[in-house]
């Protein structure tokens, strides 16, 4: 028989090791929430080129800063300026180069005075749709040689955003021929611009604010803006009743994130993963928003007296062939924007072969019986 001395040491001894198994157990299981607790906030300020009426291209911004938040229970913050709150819509990605902000929800070809290469991550006439744009993007080397480019403007950039291909603007009268075309004061600018002033128009840059005015007034005669959803909010069809398809000039326009260089190298690998992911999935979802949206837009524009039309092919393939004489000389100019642009025909080739096989023929027999009435509600 053991002594009570014995069976009491040795209960002491048990005690004393499930103790410790469990404090160990403790400490293992504690260290997640102390090195979250460790972790450096991260708190930045993003200049948009949006106003805050324009809710599905400027919330992109907001849907960001959101799930950033949710992602890292408050610890990754960014505060969302619309534009003109810290600095004028075009000069959000200059702002973030400068420092003035660490990041910026813009689109590459504002700032083409800057550099006409800026034009490439963003879109170019007659490259891509919004679907052959993301495959490029990410599977494609798109976001890659971008970035190489930005580099040299402190920034890096990931895509933020798309709307699909956008309409062809605004028109006081209607245009059927490139007669009709000389003259005409379009509100376009940059790249697209340059390709319209060989069909003899003369591009106008002015503020989405200030549109309205200059088509009543007759100032302009002729306005692109975005497509349905985002133009039914400024009613352009009162004063401009024809409303063209397509912008040619922007099948898949790409939306970025810029972020200062600097404040992208102060971040962890895995917040920066994070941003990444974060990128991605507000830049297919503002797509897949355009898409729900566009089509009623569609409709109720057309029912308050807007009068579709759609450009010749004498006048796409005018601007075709002026686009190609643009990009010839860009080329030449401009070794970056030569090094992108050729990256990007590679590729187009390619999916406009494909895009005539399964995806053309479903979608046009679709189509067809669209406009027979197959589709409606049988009853």
């Amino acid at each position: 028989m053991k002594d009570s001395k014995s069976l009491d040491r040795r209960s002491f001894l048990t005690r004393a090791s499930v103790g410790g198994a469990a404090a160990a157990a403790g400490s293992v299981l504690a260290a997640p929430a102390i090195a979250q607790e460790a972790a450096d906030k991260v708190t930045w300020r993003l200049a948009s080129s949006f106003p805050k009426s324009l809710d599905t291209i400027f919330g992109g911004a907001d849907e960001l800063s959101q799930r950033l938040a949710e992602a890292t229970d408050g610890r990754f913050t960014i505060q969302v300026f619309s534009a003109g709150e810290i600095v004028p819509a075009l000069d959000a990605i200059n702002a973030t180069t400068e420092g003035t902000v660490e990041c910026s929800h813009s689109v590459g070809y504002y700032n083409w005075g800057k550099d006409p290469a800026f034009a490439c991550g963003a879109d170019l006439p007659f490259t891509f749709s919004a679907r052959s744009k993301a495959a490029y993007n990410y599977h494609g080397g798109g976001i890659e040689i971008y970035n190489e480019f930005l580099k040299e403007y402190n920034l890096v950039g990931y895509p933020g955003g798309n709307t699909g291909t956008q309409m062809g603007g605004w028109y006081r009268k209607e245009v059927n021929t490139l007669d009709d075309m000389k003259g005409l004061k379009l509100r376009i600018a940059g790249l697209a611009g340059r390709v319209m002033e060989r069909l003899g128009v003369v591009p106008q840059q002015i503020g989405g604010g200030d549109i309205y005015p200059a088509l009543e007034r007759g100032t302009i005669d002729a306005a692109e803006f975005v497509g349905p959803y985002d133009d039914a909010k400024l009613g352009f069809q009162k004063v401009a009743p024809y409303y063209y398809y397509p912008g040619f000039w922007e099948g898949g326009p790409t939306v970025h994130f810029f972020v200062n260089q600097d404040a992208w190298n102060a971040l962890s690998d895995a917040d920066k993963s994070l941003f990444r992911t974060a990128s991605q999935a507000v830049d297919q979802n503002m797509l897949a928003e355009y898409d729900m949206k566009n089509p009623t837009a569609l409709k109720e524009l057309v029912g308050s007296g807007a009068q579709l039309r759609s450009f010749s092919e004498e006048i796409l393939n005018a601007a075709y062939a002026a686009s190609q004489e643009v990009y010839a000389e860009l080329s030449e100019e401009n070794a970056a924007f030569k090094k992108m642009y050729e990256a990007m025909q590679a590729y187009r080739d390619d999916w406009y072969l494909y895009q005539q096989t399964a995806e053309y023929t479903f979608d046009t027999f679709m189509m067809i019986k669209q406009r027979n009435g197959d589709l409606a509600p049988q009853g």
